[in-house]
């Protein structure tokens, strides 16, 4: 779609027009919610691959994980499986497979926006109930939530180091429908930590009040309901300096201030600050931890050998891949495990070295 026929190109230039700047994040929330309504960017053939695409054991590993936690906690009967953003239904129809050789079979909910990928995940997953944010989730049992490349897709703040102290940093219009980030005009000190404030000129630091929102109220569940979180993503488990918001395209970076709501925005996930809100509500916290040695201490390995005894004319297409999902130079080290559960539930498996 060429500028002059971008909708969403041209709301935001005549409100930047008639209105001023607006925020990163302010960008960045209109430009996905675009994006993510009007298709189905998943795959080959869309713009970007997520793991559950990757390969089934993805998925399986994790319902694994969720029946070994409700074994362990004597088969509680009033359970919900959560999917936060759950692309096309792969990862829950992989996962609740897993989940049913164990006669475990809860009622299962998505926290879903796009009607394109609506149709998708009711087509994988026809039990599944629809919900437009987490607010709205089932509040008579525990949650079993699973947050799969989810984070990363929420709006940040970015707040940059000038001559003049911190300002927000802004998006206006370069010429026509074309977009750049600027400083803005009001001072942001008090919202950078102490410890970065005497950072050089064009220095960046990110934060996003819409995960903390999120994670705010999804502790709060957990906290009074019982269950557990499941967050993987990429991510740092140290806050620093830098923007991490990025745009991909037919599978190739490209430049997030051009031609909004046609390709995927996204920033990495701050660990630790997340990890420190489920800690305000005395929840365990498992991670985070390399997805890569996760998913091997979870049985990638010999379910990968189970798969290619099964299927040998399919085998090398079945340890790439295993390899793509974890090897270092892959998604192995670049994405992070977190898990969130209620103190009185077991602990998880997979998270004896956490990042933080």
């Amino acid at each position: 779609m060429s500028p002059d026929q971008n909708h969403l190109a041209l709301r935001l230039a005549k409100q930047i027009e008639n209105s001023g700047p607006i925020s990163v994040a302010e960008y960045m929330r209109a430009a996905n919610a675009e994006y993510y309504d009007r298709q189905d960017p998943i795959g080959a053939a869309g713009d970007f691959i997520t793991a559950p695409e990757v390969s089934q054991i993805f998925g399986e590993l994790i319902g694994l994980w969720l029946a070994d936690i409700w074994l362990r906690h004597n088969r509680p009967d009033n359970c919900h499986y959560v999917e936060l953003g759950p692309g096309r239904g792969s990862l829950s129809q992989d996962a609740l497979r897993a989940m049913a050789k164990f006669e475990m079979t809860p009622p299962v909910h998505f926290v879903e926006t796009s009607s394109a990928l609506r149709a998708k995940q009711a087509a994988a997953v026809p039990q599944a109930q629809f919900y437009n944010n987490v607010d709205d989730l089932p509040d008579d049992g525990p949650l079993l939530i699973i947050a799969n490349e989810f984070f990363d897709a929420l709006p940040v703040r970015q707040l940059v180091a000038t001559h003049a102290g911190w300002r927000e940093r802004v998006v206006v219009r370069d010429r026509g429908t074309k977009f750049m980030a600027m400083p803005g005009q009001y001072a942001m000190d008090n919202l950078v930590p102490a410890d970065f404030r005497g950072a050089p000129p064009n220095s960046i630091y990110e934060t996003s009040p819409d995960s903390s929102g999120i994670m705010y109220e999804l502790t709060s569940r957990i906290h009074k309901q019982g269950g557990v979180l499941l967050i993987i993503d990429y991510g740092y488990a140290q806050p620093g300096l830098g923007s991490t918001l990025q745009s991909v395209k037919d599978h190739k970076f490209a430049d997030p201030f051009d031609e909004p709501g046609e390709r995927d925005l996204t920033a990495h996930v701050n660990f630790l600050e997340i990890a420190n809100l489920a800690r305000m509500r005395d929840l365990q916290i498992g991670g985070p931890v390399e997805q890569g040695k996760w998913l091997s201490v979870l049985g990638i390995n010999q379910r990968t050998a189970t798969l290619v005894e099964a299927s040998p004319d399919k085998a090398d297409e079945i340890i790439a891949a295993r390899n793509r999902l974890v090897d270092g130079d892959e998604m192995g080290s670049l994405f992070k495990v977190l898990a969130v559960s209620s103190p009185d539930w077991p602990r998880p498996e997979g998270f004896d070295a956490a990042l933080i």
